[in-house]
């Protein structure tokens, strides 16, 4: 049935006013779906002597596991210093195929590097070189251990920052790899400490006689014999006599102390 209004406006030509339109559908928007995240492993089939593909971290620990000690084989002596060491080389020659066969990868990422003029004891110019290594330590799966060393090194030609970068990659891979010399640990070295030796009378007699003695260095002496119960010990004195050498320190204190007593 049609109202009076409707009736009206079909008359006049005019829409019906009255009757909200429809609301307009709006479009919603198209699901995509989306693809799944693609793993670079995916399709890898290991080989007969390819690493094992795990963590970098455990890879790390299999390489320290299997380098189990360096010792200092290598001795620097200059004439004044000597001491023994573990070089880049032995270093380098230990971990070299330990970390092939458990597939990581040490890669100098950048490198920091600040010089100095400076000059020998004898007065050679030489340039001092200190670098600072940030390391990627890569793992067969291509996950990363990010390191740090420094190394320094002086050279009067232009090796120091090839030194310095080597001496940088020893100090990574023997504290990253916290590697053992292989040497005895002093802490499990018990010593049986015994009674001390006694000094012997006659061992004082060139000491007493010397005239640089000094009267406190005699009155330690005359302590030391009284410690070891040896004041009336005989000795030969400085003119051939026997003398007890407890009453011998007492004349010579006092001559060289002007009558000081001791």
């Amino acid at each position: 049935m049609t109202t009076l209004a409707e009736r009206a406006a079909a008359a006049a030509g005019r829409p019906d006013t009255t009757t909200a339109p429809a609301p307009e559908e709006h479009a919603l928007p198209e699901v995509t779906e989306q693809a799944p995240a693609v793993d670079p492993m995916a399709d890898y089939e290991p080989g007969d002597a390819d690493p094992d593909m795990i963590p970098v971290h455990l890879a790390w620990l299999r390489v320290r596991k299997d380098i189990r000690g360096i010792a200092k084989g290598e001795e620097y002596n200059d004439g004044y210093t000597r001491y023994n060491f573990r070089g880049v080389d032995a270093t380098v020659m230990a971990f070299a195929p330990v970390t092939m066969r458990h597939g990581v990868n040490v890669i100098p990422f950048q490198v920091d590097a600040t010089y100095r003029d400076t000059k020998t004891a004898k007065g050679k110019a030489t340039r001092e070189c200190t670098v600072t290594i940030t390391w990627h330590i890569i793992g067969p799966r291509g996950d990363v251990i990010v390191a740090q060393s420094q190394g320094e090194a002086l050279d009067s030609g232009d090796k120091g920052t090839a030194k310095a970068q080597s001496v940088a990659l020893r100090v990574l891979l023997l504290n990253g790899g916290l590697v053992p010399t292989g040497d005895p640990d002093p802490g499990h070295t018990d010593i049986d400490r015994g009674e001390s030796s006694v000094r012997s009378a006659v061992s004082y007699l060139d000491e007493v006689c010397n005239p640089s003695t000094s009267a406190g260095r005699l009155r330690q002496i005359h302590f030391e014999l009284k410690q070891s119960q040896q004041l009336g010990a005989l000795v030969t004195n400085e003119v051939g006599d026997e003398e007890a050498i407890g009453e011998m320190v007492v004349r010579i204190g006092k001559e060289r102390a002007g009558g000081e007593t001791s």
